[in-house]
């Protein structure tokens, strides 16, 4: 009986669209792909060959201070939420055509899921929430 519960809450929970957050000590990991152009994340980030990525979530594309960003990127009215990410991250060019970045993308759902959660953990100010 208790199987039969446990499978139902289960199929309940997926079905509903309940959200599982990602791993935040593998999304650590998985962010070494992007050190090659962005800074470690924190109160020392600074802008290199792509910008600080610290306070991404809800920041406007193309803003931060500083930044050289394409036109696309200046242009393309998005704004960083978990679903935005998750599309340009597994195909930066196709998601922005014109952007600068050069980056085959993470096509893997789970390594996506556990990126966007250690970078939305950091605030503009590069502080932990």
């Amino acid at each position: 009986m208790v199987k039969r519960v446990s499978i139902a809450i289960g199929a309940l929970a997926v079905s509903g669209g309940v959200a599982v957050a990602g791993d935040i000590a593998a999304g650590e990991t998985v962010f070494k792909k992007c050190m090659t152009c962005h800074s470690k994340l924190g109160e020392t980030a600074q802008n290199m060959l792509g910008p600080v990525l610290n306070g991404l979530k809800g920041r406007k594309s193309g803003s931060v201070p500083g930044y050289d960003y394409s036109d696309a990127n200046k242009k393309s009215g998005i704004v960083w939420d978990e679903g935005t990410f998750k599309e340009y991250i597994k195909d930066p060019k196709a998601k922005i055509p014109g952007t600068k970045m050069v980056f085959p993308g993470i096509k893997n759902e789970k390594d996506a899921d556990d990126l966007w959660s250690f970078i939305e953990q950091f605030g503009p100010d590069g502080k932990k929430k």
